[in-house]
């Protein structure tokens, strides 16, 4: 019982800290940064050909800017084998061996 109680704090702590986003002024955007209250959005966006990255409030959520509300939902998208690729392979494999 008592972990219970001891999950429940860490996750309302977690809570309590805020929004983290990626923040960067450049393509290769690693920096993490947890977002101050006033900032409610992760926002993402392209300014003469270099992607900047940070923190954003909803009103300055209009184009050409892209805003999501999740921890790190800046950053880039999977770069893994998408999920038709790995059913192709497993069908070849399972066919000719």
């Amino acid at each position: 019982m008592q972990l219970y109680g001891a999950l429940i704090l860490l996750v309302s702590i977690s809570a309590a800290l805020g929004l983290r986003c990626y923040v960067c002024p450049g393509a290769k955007c690693n920096y993490i940064q947890t977002c101050r209250p006033v900032f409610d959005r992760c926002a993402s966006a392209e300014v003469q050909g270099n992607v900047v990255k940070s923190c954003f409030t909803s009103s300055l959520c209009v184009s050409p800017v892209s805003c999501c509300d999740k921890d790190l939902c800046n950053g880039a998208g999977p770069t893994g084998p998408g999920v038709m690729l790995l059913l192709l392979s497993s069908a070849l494999v399972t066919l000719f061996l």
